[in-house]
């Protein structure tokens, strides 16, 4: 399921190992050195399509939300890979064949996937934090994530609200500490009641859920996955401003 690789020291990125989540990569790892900062096991929960992404396809071309989803995911990982702070990304998907790989939850909804996927990396990887990241973030920016969770890192439960400030785009929990996932509509008044807020940028904060979102990230300014789908589409011209 998660095969875990050392890295050179010479290498200042993560490798990536196992197969392709359209153009992203569903695993990866960072060896942890003694007296090394607190790293992370990043938990990407990813739904399979059609459902994926639902209001993003009633809002864009339907021949194109295929491609789209998966070039944000790609961009996504891509960004999360590059994170000094994280050891490893776990894809935890809703059902097989999402990822080749993934953990497949066997609790229902976002949040069973999310507690499936904490109680796996507490299992595995006790020593280090456990944070959830939404899959749909096209221009995050990876030092705007290390800046996050090098923060999180000093407290117990940690989130990120999204740019409305009523949704979450990432959730932490420190080692010995549950992570307590409460998304859905108006998730940060919830995850508030038992996390810290943790400052950070504009591109970790702007998910993807319409063609009005997705026009904010191009003007954050999105990664070559989706930036070559927006392109080939014609899209950039035609999305809401």
């Amino acid at each position: 399921m998660l095969v875990d690789r050392p890295i050179p020291a010479a290498r200042s990125t993560a490798s990536v190992v196992g197969c392709s989540v359209g153009e992203g990569q569903h695993a990866v790892n960072r060896s942890m050195g003694t007296g090394d900062p607190l790293r992370w096991t990043v938990l990407v929960p990813l739904k399979a399509l059609p459902a994926a992404k639902s209001r993003l396809a009633a809002t864009v071309p339907p021949e194109w939300h295929p491609e789209l989803v998966a070039a944000i995911r790609a961009d996504t990982l891509r960004a999360v890979a590059a994170a000094a702070s994280v050891a490893r990304v776990l894809v935890v998907a809703d059902t097989a064949g999402v990822a080749q790989g993934a953990l497949v939850q066997s609790s229902p909804g976002l949040n069973g996937a999310l507690r499936d996927g904490a109680a796996y990396a507490t299992a595995h990887w006790p020593a280090e934090g456990v944070a959830a990241l939404v899959g749909d973030l096209p221009a995050l920016l990876t030092a705007e994530l290390d800046a996050a969770l090098t923060a999180a890192a000093a407290h117990p439960r940690g989130f990120v609200p999204d740019s409305t400030g009523t949704g979450t785009t990432l959730l932490t929990a420190a080692p010995g500490t549950a992570l307590v996932p409460r998304f859905g509509v108006g998730s940060a008044a919830r995850h508030a009641r038992e996390a810290v807020v943790l400052h950070a940028g504009a591109s970790l904060r702007h998910d993807v859920d319409s063609a009005a979102d997705l026009a904010g990230a191009a003007v954050l300014g999105v990664g070559p996955a989706t930036r070559a789908v927006l392109d080939r589409a014609g899209l950039p011209g035609k999305l809401p401003g």
